[in-house]
């Protein structure tokens, strides 16, 4: 009777045996031994127990703890069924705006790229002696640079990413 009003009151708590020992300030082992009924704590160890898990020392000596009705239980469940598609259509629409936000960075990530190529670096041409065009044209040559040799890389993480993406919408 003990060691199972230990055991059912501990998980009715949501206590792991671990978390039960911190709390009673004993080892891990002690409490599986009350569980299985190999020892039994003594009446201090008893009053600190029921403390832990809020109930009367009588209810551990007691009989059996009755289950929680089938009624409760199938209520709980109903109440975890619409929670998880609840859950289900919240991570299905993220994966959705995920999807369309990489097609999104690929399509503007192309059209950067051909912009670039089609423009064929007009700042090349222009008057280096005014120190505000020799800044504004070395910032163009260096994201111009670092964009063509970045972009095959980020295209290849674009597309993996939409097609994986895809296969779980």
């Amino acid at each position: 009777m003990l060691k199972d009003n230990i055991k059912q009151l501990r998980k009715s708590k949501g206590l792991s045996q671990e978390e039960l020992a911190i709390k009673l300030n004993v080892v891990r082992q002690t409490i599986s031994k009350w569980e299985q009924g190999l020892s039994v704590p003594d009446s201090e160890m008893l009053v600190s127990i029921s403390e832990v898990l809020e109930t009367p020392v009588s209810t551990l000596l007691g009989e059996n703890i009755s289950e929680s009705k089938v009624d409760d239980l199938k209520a709980i469940s109903e109440k975890l069924e619409i929670i998880n598609l609840q859950l289900l259509q919240s991570k299905n629409a993220r994966r959705k705006v995920i999807h369309w936000l990489l097609i999104s960075l690929c399509v503007i990530t192309i059209i950067t790229f051909i912009s670039l190529f089609l423009l064929n670096s007009p700042y090349l041409n222009w008057n280096y002696n005014n120190p505000e065009n020799a800044v504004l044209g070395v910032a163009f040559h260096s994201f111009e640079w670092i964009f063509i040799r970045v972009v095959p890389i980020i295209l290849i993480v674009l597309i993996v990413g939409i097609v994986l993406n895809r296969k779980k919408i």
